[in-house]
């Protein structure tokens, strides 16, 4: 069983900044590919980025180029660095992990992009 907790999300400016981080309970996060979902009012949950266990890494295409996914395998945690934010990136983001046929979500942490 393994359990995520999102953290880092908050109320930010256009142009603004914000590092997500999402840290796991239990073993084995090394072998996990981990991603990073948002989830905002009337679209559908989306992929933002993710990054694989062997360190390879995917973007959505709103994402290139402004966000950065990482992984610290030694602290079980996986980042989500924001730049650039626009009032359209304003959504619930959450973590995923998966390595099947297991698959866990976290609660979510709320950024919104507003000035």
């Amino acid at each position: 069983q393994v359990q995520l907790v999102e953290s880092g999300g908050g109320l930010v400016q256009p142009g603004g900044s914000l590092r997500l981080s999402c840290v796991a309970s239990g073993r084995g996060f090394s072998s996990y590919h981990m991603a990073w979902y948002r989830h905002s009012p009337g679209k559908e949950r989306e992929l933002v980025a993710g990054i694989y266990s062997d360190g390879s890494t995917n973007y959505a295409d709103s994402a290139k180029g402004r966000f950065t996914i990482s992984r610290h395998n030694a602290k079980n945690t996986v980042f989500l660095q924001m730049n650039s934010l626009k009032p359209a990136d304003t959504a619930v983001y959450y973590c995923r992990a998966w390595l099947a046929p297991r698959m866990y979500w976290g609660q979510g942490t709320q950024v919104t992009v507003s000035s």
